[in-house]
């Protein structure tokens, strides 16, 4: 049984890349907190029938093509009050949406470290202040994001995403090697 002050601390990181999940563990131990690591959204509900995180780290993909947003929609069901941060390689306008809407409080692009990740998870509200661009979004920055919403759509199936967007497979194959998603 978890003692109030242990699950004040207790934090659940979910990435399949286990060398930077263990890194990010220990960095997370050194500041006092308990440090937990799932690598897909079955290992996580596993954890969420014996634990209750008030920290989470998730990553956005996952190991074969699964969507860590499954992964936030369900630490928010297990416990609405769970403080989670999305990890991700590219972040784009439709997945930090997305993310936000499932439950997660941030949405950190890579490479974020444990200091970003805290500082995070401390502020638990948005900010009125934050500066407005002037810039207009690039043709391929919309393109990037529409690539990337039909992925999520398709759960990460290439072939099916290239349909959807009326273009060749290798186009598109080419397309995610010079933008890497992670």
């Amino acid at each position: 049984m978890e003692t109030e002050t242990t699950a004040d601390r207790l934090l659940v990181i979910v990435e399949d890349d286990p060398k930077f999940s263990q890194t990010l563990a220990r960095s997370f131990e050194r500041r006092g907190y308990e440090a937990l690591r799932a690598a897909s959204l079955e290992e996580l509900q596993d954890l969420l029938k014996t634990r209750s995180p008030a920290f989470a780290v998730v990553d956005l993909k996952l190991a074969n093509g699964s969507s860590g947003l499954a992964c936030v929609q369900a630490l928010h069901a297990h416990d609405p009050e769970t403080n989670i941060v999305v990890l991700t390689g590219f972040a784009s306008i439709a997945t930090a949406v997305e993310a936000i809407k499932l439950g997660a409080r941030h949405y950190l692009a890579k490479p974020s470290n444990t200091d970003d990740i805290e500082a995070a998870f401390a502020r638990a509200e948005g900010d009125v202040a934050a500066p407005l661009t002037e810039r207009a979004t690039s043709i391929k920055t919309l393109e990037w994001e529409r690539i990337h919403e039909t992925l999520i759509e398709t759960g990460f199936n290439i072939s099916e995403t290239a349909r959807r967007l009326g273009m060749h497979r290798r186009t598109l194959a080419r397309k995610l090697e010079k933008q890497q998603i992670k």
